[in-house]
């Protein structure tokens, strides 16, 4: 078997299978939890060898019953930043990888998995990846914590050599429909101008910010995997880098990026932003992204209109 992809149904696994597709790559066993008929179209328009339940695979791999691949994309993950159940997210987030990680390098897999700009946090120790700096970074919410949780296991086994982490920032992009609340803001708003005529934001509630002026440093999937795909390309590069462009754009430019791409003219209002995800928002993220150009990545990233262009145009836009 050629490759293993973890959340292979999902947004970023999916694009992945469907690069490797691109590439004559079809000897891949997809794993995930399909609970949703949208994850299911996802599945249904890729080419690949098997599926399994990822807990099927879990037993099986942990078992020493599943045969090794070359490499194992590890994207499956709960993803939402307002998970609660901590135990829950130790065990599916940490845990498991853990298990994942042992079991690849236990048999010269190669393994590249999703770490998180969550593990940011509020963004005062900074965005740099620069490995040194992991452990003085404190994420706002749970999930990011068990993002961070992990990058630090692999930190401190010495594993930073022998696998790919990459922390993603804000991926948008097709094949996202089945995320809910967690889909990106293009997706969400493009319905609902189709509905409305009108998009909303958040309102600010720092005085150095400006309602809209919130900023995010915004990739395309496209791009996210492209980036993906070169550590895989690159296998005798290890470490844990940013998956970003390195360019921050506030909610705003978003915003008329999408009117421009749907040809209408802005109608933006402002909201209240619910009580209780107000102390852990972020305003800003900009990934570093000095030490991926030096690992040799040196692709041009999507602009924010061209990528938003592209996803409303060939993708939202088609019945």
């Amino acid at each position: 078997m050629n490759a293993i992809v973890t959340g292979g149904a999902g947004f970023i696994g999916s694009n992945i299978v469907h690069a490797l597709n691109a590439r004559g790559i079809e000897d891949i066993l997809v794993v995930d939890h399909l609970d949703d008929p949208l994850k299911e179209k996802n599945l249904a328009e890729l080419r690949i060898a098997d599926y399994l339940d990822k807990a099927n695979f879990r037993m099986q791999f942990v078992g020493g019953r599943l045969e090794r691949p070359d490499v194992v994309f590890h994207m499956g993950a709960c993803s939402s930043t307002t998970e609660t159940d901590e135990a829950y997210l130790d065990d599916n987030n940490v845990l498991y990888t853990q298990q994942l990680c042992e079991w690849c390098l236990a048999g010269g897999v190669r393994f590249i998995y999703a770490s998180s700009a969550a593990t940011y946090g509020d963004g005062a120790a900074g965005y740099s990846d620069d490995p040194e700096r992991i452990p003085l970074l404190k994420p706002l919410n749970l999930y990011g914590a068990s993002k961070q949780a992990f990058d630090r296991w692999v930190l401190e086994n010495g594993l930073l050599d022998r696998v790919a982490g990459l922390k993603y920032f804000n991926v948008y992009g097709p094949r996202e429909d089945h995320k809910g609340a967690m889909r990106s803001l293009v997706n969400k708003a493009y319905r609902q101008i189709l509905e409305t005529g009108e998009m909303t934001l958040f309102r600010s509630y720092r005085p150095e910010y400006a309602d809209g002026e919130q900023d995010r440093d915004f990739i395309y999937v496209r791009d996210a995997v492209d980036v993906t795909v070169f550590f895989y390309e690159h296998r005798d590069i290890g470490g844990i880098f940013n998956c970003g462009t390195g360019a921050a754009r506030t909610w705003l430019d978003l915003a008329h990026a999408l009117f421009a791409a749907m040809e209408r003219e802005p109608r933006i209002g402002f909201i209240e932003m619910p009580a209780d995800i107000r102390p852990n928002y972020q305003y800003h993220t900009q990934a570093d992204t000095t030490r991926l150009r030096a690992a040799g990545y040196g692709a041009p990233f999507t602009t924010l209109e061209d990528g938003v262009r592209d996803y409303v145009r060939n993708h939202l836009a088609k019945p």
